[in-house]
Parts: C-alpha cells; sequence; structure tokens
C-alpha cells in the first residue's frame, strides 16, 4: 500500500538508498536535497516521502518560485521515485499531494523538466508548456 508522509525534520530511513538510485542514473537532484539538508537551509514549503510496504521509494518538494511572476508561485522540485516503484502511480500521487499543497497558497505552479519523458508526465498531470521562462510548465488554478 502506497502512504505519504509530510517530511519535516529530519530525511527519512531510506533516503540513502533513493540517493544511491537517483545517481547511478544520473540524476544529481537528491545530491542538491541532502545538500540543502545538511546545510540546514530549509526551502521547502512542503517535502513529501512515499512508501510502499514501509520503505522509502520516492520523494518531492514544493519551494517558494525563485523567478518573478505575476502573482505569487511556487515549484515542484526534486522529484523521484526509485526504478523499482515506477508505474505504480507513487510519482502522480506525490505530484497530485504537492499540487493540491500549493494551489492552496497559490495560483501558480511551476516546474522544469529535465526530459522528454518529464515533460510528458507533466503534462498529464495537468501542467502546460511554457517557453523563455526558468520553468519548463506551469499549471495555474
Amino acid at each position: 500500500m502506497l502512504q505519504l508522509i509530510r517530511i519535516e525534520d529530519d530525511l527519512p530511513e531510506g533516503f540513502a538508498a533513493l540517493r544511491e538510485a537517483a545517481a547511478s542514473e544520473g540524476y544529481r537532484h537528491m545530491d542538491r536535497l541532502a545538500a540543502e539538508h545538511a546545510a540546514g537551509r530549509s526551502v521547502f514549503v512542503a517535502l513529501f516521502g512515499a512508501l510502499l510496504g514501509g520503505e522509502l521509494v520516492g520523494i518531492g518538494g514544493l519551494t517558494a518560485e525563485p523567478e518573478t511572476t505575476e502573482v505569487p508561485a511556487q515549484r515542484l522540485r526534486r522529484l523521484y521515485v526509485s526504478p523499482q516503484a515506477r508505474r505504480q502511480g507513487v510519482a502522480s500521487a506525490l505530484a497530485s499531494a504537492l499540487c493540491q499543497e500549493g494551489l492552496d497558497q497559490v495560483s501558480q505552479l511551476t516546474v522544469h523538466a529535465g526530459d522528454a519523458r518529464a515533460a510528458a508526465f507533466w503534462e498529464a498531470q495537468g501542467f502546460t508548456p511554457v517557453e523563455g521562462r526558468s520553468w519548463s510548465h506551469e499549471l495555474r488554478r
């Protein structure tokens, strides 16, 4: 059964394995998350973990949008799901929780999709592509 948890203090047990899996795929955003946490910089408005069978299999966060926007905005960041947990709704559940959290506070959410596969995922979540911004996709309420 999939369970989402709110991460408020320490990174949860299993984060090191998730970080290692991301690194083995060439993704560095779990390293960035670990560095932000180690530096004591709490940049996240919300940070969620996904557990399957009690094991951490995914993580994703929400920060203030760092770029100037017409309306207050937040950015979805550091979303990662371990390879063995993919195609089980984990990423969609994390994205949905983050979007709900964000849209309760602001009227615009942004994300930077790193590749075509990520772009297709975010578009399936209701985000629309944009050009000329530091983000690739946005969702407005």
